[in-house]
């Protein structure tokens, strides 16, 4: 078990990483709290939930993606101003990324703000998500475009919640770990040599401590997003979230990793990305979700990346991607260029040729 600290500067996060880590710290969160989690969670976890947490108030979020909507977030507020909370609570959010989110908003609009723990039940939050602040619903079609910047004082990583999760979730956080691999040359080479062991728990704990540690540098340095270094944390997540708004059948982690794929094609391509080095990333990639799909209306799918966040237009796409180890790149192209480029991978998939 360890403290990793997070520095930002709206304000100092502890993140408490270690098996033991959510018997040790949420005993100690105190009485005034109100809990923010989804019908899985308190499915699995709603005993355990009422014996550390006795008769706080609390707000149960229909499992899924769908929920992360206006509708919830102000039936969350409506809860906690039904329940009193004052400003001396603290928002709970234990879940996986959606509860995370929306929970993360809630709290950083109720009486301006009001004290934040997150404590992630899921891979993919307990790697990535719950860390470093961001917070967002998703607003017609398009993902995470309302939110807001609001640091969590605490956030509880405990493999304990990972025991429960199937494989599909599994998966899912692997999507980001290996985003990781790619910006982080200590991490990509853990990976490469436990390629055999992505599905380990005890692999995993040691890995999600690793990706907390460089997320903690990166929002250090960048807690906004505006000077370039957060967007690092965006590889594969350009075509990744297109193709998810498009398709849907599939979990984010997924789509990062089918993201990834398709954007080391373009990558390669263009002469940012050596043969080799997209070789051993797409390996690793094929190790987590077996075949990738040549989807039919991949050139469809990649329009709606003119909604990602990182564009400074709509007419340009904008790509994390991997250059060498440990390295990323930012290409920039029009749009027109990146739909072609995405249809010619998407052929060269079904050609097994890539």
């Amino acid at each position: 078990m360890e403290d990793i600290i997070l520095n930002a500067p709206s304000l100092k996060s502890v993140i408490h990483c270690g098996e033991g880590s959510f018997k040790r710290y949420a005993p100690k969160l105190g009485g005034n709290i109100f809990i923010v989690t989804d019908s899985n969670v308190f499915a699995l976890y709603g005993e355990l939930i009422k014996q550390i947490f006795a008769n706080a108030p609390m707000y149960i979020l229909p499992a899924g993606e769908k929920s992360k909507n206006r509708t919830q977030l102000f039936q969350i507020i409506n809860k906690m101003i039904e329940s009193g909370v004052t400003r001396a609570y603290t928002v709970v959010a234990l879940g996986g990324g959606v509860v995370g989110d929306i929970a993360g908003l809630a709290a950083s609009l109720y009486m301006r703000g009001i004290k934040l723990i997150q404590i992630p039940t899921t891979l993919l939050s307990q790697v990535d998500s719950s860390v470093g602040g961001k917070t967002a619903i998703d607003y017609l079609g398009v993902k995470n475009v309302l939110g807001a910047f609001y640091q969590p004082a605490e956030v509880i990583v405990d493999p304990l919640f990972l025991k429960t999760l199937p494989a599909r979730e599994i998966r899912c956080g692997l999507g980001e770990i290996i985003k990781y691999g790619a910006i982080d040359g200590d991490i990509y080479a853990s990976l490469c040599e436990n390629k055999n062991r992505l599905f380990d728990l005890k692999y995993l704990e040691t890995v999600v401590a690793d990706c907390i540690r460089h997320k903690a540098y990166v929002v250090r340095d960048d807690e906004r997003d505006t000077l370039g270094v957060r967007k690092t944390l965006n590889v594969g997540h350009t075509t990744g979230h297109a193709f998810e708004l498009f398709f849907k059948r599939k979990s984010h982690g997924e789509f990062v990793l089918i993201g990834m794929f398709y954007e080391l094609f373009i990558a390669e391509r263009a002469g940012v990305c050596a043969k080799d080095y997209a070789d051993s990333l797409r390996l690793l990639i094929k190790k987590v979700i077996g075949g990738i799909p040549a989807y039919e209306n991949a050139d469809k799918a990649a329009r709606f990346a003119k909604y990602d966040k990182k564009n400074d237009k709509q007419s340009t796409v904008s790509l994390i991607v991997p250059g060498e180890t440990g390295k990323c790149r930012e290409m920039k192209m029009p749009i027109e260029t990146y739909v072609r480029e995405i249809g010619l991978c998407a052929a060269e998939i079904k050609g097994g040729l890539c």
